[in-house]
């Protein structure tokens, strides 16, 4: 008899499913703030190189407005704002004349910011940009940092998925959330940027544990009439971490701070998995400063978004396969993002709620994805498969910011890419995989065959029974 079947039969969902899922909830919760962190924590706030004049409060005239100190000491950018990667060399006092034109100087009057750079605080009163300055040449060492994380849920995806096989789901479940406290407290001290992306990839590793371990327990120990309600809240309490992060974020504007809140809870997550002996989501979401400039209200509409996108998932599997809602939501999700790219800038609204969209038919295709890929493997090899998928999926969110670095010189490449690949790989789930409503967990490879077997047959009869009724 399978385990599914004495599960079943032993009454299906009690007590103990019921203390096990809301053990998962508050990790759940808590893994969107880390992902999705760097929204915040390495937000680009406005910045000028620092100048005498501007800055040394001891030499600045008198009778001589700030706006006029901008003007002599900050050449014009490409847009005709003050330049935030070039400074004058020297004060270009004849441009305080009214009547002064651009060629009243030229590039060569001007010089890179040798002396650092001057921060706006008015959003947030540290970042990692501001601390390390991540501007002009060095712009690029931020979408790094996002992508050595995910690198770090990429390679934590393959080794927990082994070690939870061999060593059990609980244990690793405690260390990963130890592992993930530790690390991510550590990053609030880190004195140098090499050592900040080393501590952001062993958090990450330990999240891709928490992950993995928590679901392989969730979807093991609950019945197939309700693993997609149980999956489906644990994947609503990840949305509303999302929400809460903008929340957060607002109250805590400071980065150090910031990174502090969000990783000491999982000291309590560690404590409360030990006591028990015994979960959660990221590509779109990691551009929200390009969709406006109230990223805080953003992460709170994407959040909500995807609340209400999950929790839909339950009724569309209560009458739908699992591969055509994946494959369907896939679908407008990447229309989502391509009509995007047809929205002039100006239209900011229409941008905004295109995005919103996206990210809630994301939502609700990864719940589903969750789910349907827990059902696709075998008992035996269920962890190893899902480490496996992890790491692929891992690979995508480490190349997604690095696909954002594209886009000074090609705009339209990243949104087209990102839509593109999604509406493709919906093709791919639509044609090669099978169905998994309603059969049971497979414990074994001969469990999967025989289903297989069972649904052509059921595939066949139901043709036949077209034919015969045609007339």
């Amino acid at each position: 008899m399978e385990f599914s079947e004495l599960l079943e039969q032993a009454g299906g969902a009690g007590l103990f499913q019921t203390l096990l899922l809301l053990t998962f909830i508050l990790p759940c919760f808590m893994i969107s703030f880390h992902v999705l962190l760097e929204n915040f924590s390495a937000s680009v706030p406005g910045h000028r190189c620092w100048t005498q004049l501007l800055d040394n409060g001891s030499v600045v005239p008198a009778n001589i407005t700030p706006e006029a100190l901008l003007t002599i000491s900050i050449p014009p950018g490409p847009n005709w704002e003050p330049d935030q990667c070039r400074r004058f060399r020297q004060p270009q006092w004849q441009l305080v004349d009214p009547n002064a034109t651009t060629s009243s100087w030229n590039e060569a009057d001007t010089e890179p910011c040798v002396d650092g750079w001057v921060y706006d605080r008015s959003t947030f009163t540290s970042t990692i940009v501001m601390k390390w300055d991540l501007v002009c040449s060095s712009q690029g060492l931020k979408p790094l940092s996002q992508s050595i994380f995910m690198s770090g849920i990429l390679v934590g995806s393959f080794i927990w998925g082994l070690l939870s096989h061999r060593l059990g789901r609980k244990p690793m479940l405690s260390w990963s959330c130890l592992q993930t406290a530790v690390a991510g407290t550590g990053t609030t001290f880190a004195p140098t940027l090499l050592i900040y992306c080393g501590l952001r990839f062993v958090t990450a590793f330990g999240i891709a544990g928490i992950f993995l371990s928590a679901l392989g327990l969730m979807v093991e120990w609950t019945t197939t009439s309700r693993r997609a309600v149980t999956l489906t809240v644990l994947a609503c309490s990840s949305s509303a971490g999302q929400a809460a992060l903008g929340g957060v974020a607002f109250a805590l504007r400071d980065w150090q701070t910031l990174q502090l809140a969000v990783s000491v809870p999982f000291f309590a997550i560690f404590l409360i998995s030990c006591f028990s002996l015994l979960i959660s989501l990221y590509g779109l979401v990691f551009d929200l400063q390009s969709l406006g400039r109230d990223i805080f209200l953003l992460q709170v509409l994407f959040g909500a978004m995807d609340i209400l996108g999950r929790a839909t998932t339950v009724l569309l599997l209560s009458f739908l396969g699992r591969r055509t809602i994946l494959a369907g939501f896939q679908v407008m999700a990447g229309l989502c993002i391509l009509a995007n790219t047809l929205v002039p800038p100006d239209l900011q609204t229409l941008r905004v709620v295109l995005a919103v969209l996206g990210k809630g038919c994301f939502g609700i295709s990864l719940t589903c994805l969750t789910i349907y890929r827990a059902e696709l493997f075998p008992t035996t090899v269920r962890m190893t498969a899902e480490g496996l998928m992890q790491v692929v999926g891992r690979l995508g969110g480490m190349m997604s910011p690095l696909i954002l670095m594209s886009r000074q010189a090609l705009p339209l490449l990243p949104p087209l890419f990102y839509g593109v690949i999604s509406i493709a790989s919906s093709l791919v789930v639509l044609f090669f995989l099978p169905e998994t409503r309603g059969l049971p967990l497979p414990d074994t490879v001969q469990d999967l065959e025989s289903q297989k077997s069972t649904a052509a047959q059921g595939n066949r009869q139901e043709a036949v029974a077209v034919e015969s009724t045609w007339f």
